[in-house]
């Protein structure tokens, strides 16, 4: 029995030590603050780096992002089916994702949460607190077959 008691004390020490960690946003000479959008687009383009990842949003995103990508001028979101919350010192991600279909949802997942994190605590010196990740659709190979190819002769 003194085993998970003392499981149990080491676990709320390590809770208020790594929260009062000086941030490198909070300095004597001032502070920075980061917007919510930028935390956004860093997890997002670091999701979609993950091998597995076909998308992200939901598919009324997905739709929106597809008519945005046809108009000239328009640019795509990085930040689409991402959705952040930033304090001065933590951030909390959510992503909804599209996985391909045959990779392992649970790889991808962690391949994903690993590499969210790693960009935006190293780009923005955040320390990231969880990454909720909702798996909303498979993409299949088939899916694709319903899109004319573009010819590359007129």
């Amino acid at each position: 029995m003194t085993q998970p008691t003392s499981t149990s004390s080491s676990v709320s020490t390590t809770g208020p030590v790594s929260q009062a960690a000086p941030s490198e946003l909070q300095t004597s000479q001032g502070n920075t603050t980061i917007a919510d959008g930028v935390v956004q687009k860093i997890a997002g383009l670091a999701a979609r780096e993950v091998a597995g990842v076909y998308a992200l949003g939901g598919g009324a995103a997905r739709a929106f992002g597809a008519i945005r990508e046809r108009i000239p001028g328009a640019s795509q979101t990085a930040g689409q089916g991402v959705s952040v919350e930033v304090g001065e010192r933590q951030a909390a991600v959510d992503l909804d994702i599209v996985t391909e279909y045959g990779a392992p949802i649970s790889e991808v997942s962690r391949s994903v949460r690993r590499n969210v994190i790693n960009a935006v605590e190293g780009m923005t010196g955040l320390q990231v607190t969880e990454v909720n990740i909702a798996v909303n659709d498979i993409h299949l190979p088939s899916d694709d077959e319903g899109q004319p190819e573009p010819t590359r002769v007129q």
